[in-house]
């Protein structure tokens, strides 16, 4: 039984798969390579978090142990026990309300990544579009030229 498809249209169907099957390659080894590539900087970042914490814990100490002698300064410059380490208490809840609110604002200008979905949902667009003229028989006889 002869083939009824011309020519010219089989091996541009040829070259459309042969096309999408790179594209599929590349697309896989560039996930392959982003993964990898994570995978070495989540190392990286989990080796500095240990210090970075180590560090912050430290610092967290420190600073108790700093309100507890600024409320013991408190104490020796005259007040009472109790209003030296209700001064600092009161500090430290105004440092707190104002940082709160700081990252409130911040919070709200957090969006997603936008300008990723946007360049994903072009790419679709685009592989769509080539794949609906490669099998438009029209598009194609156009293509071709004539013999």
């Amino acid at each position: 039984m002869p083939d009824s498809t011309p020519p010219g249209e089989a091996s541009i169907k040829a070259l459309v798969a042969a096309a999408v099957a790179d594209l599929q390659r590349l697309i896989k080894a560039q996930i392959a390579l982003a993964k990898l590539e994570l995978q070495q900087t989540g190392r990286a970042a989990g080796k500095t978090g240990i210090f970075v914490v180590g560090a912050l814990s430290m610092a967290a100490i420190g600073g108790i142990f700093l309100l507890v002698t600024l409320a013991y300064v408190l104490v020796a410059l005259g007040l009472p026990v109790w209003a030296g380490f209700g001064i600092v208490t009161l500090l430290l809840f105004i440092a707190a309300a104002i940082l709160g609110l700081l990252g409130k604002k911040e919070a709200a200008k957090i969006k997603g990544p936008d300008r990723t979905i946007a360049q994903i949902e072009q790419t679709k667009a685009t592989l769509q579009s080539a794949v609906e003229q490669s099998s438009d028989p029209l598009t194609q006889s156009r293509a071709l030229p004539e013999r």
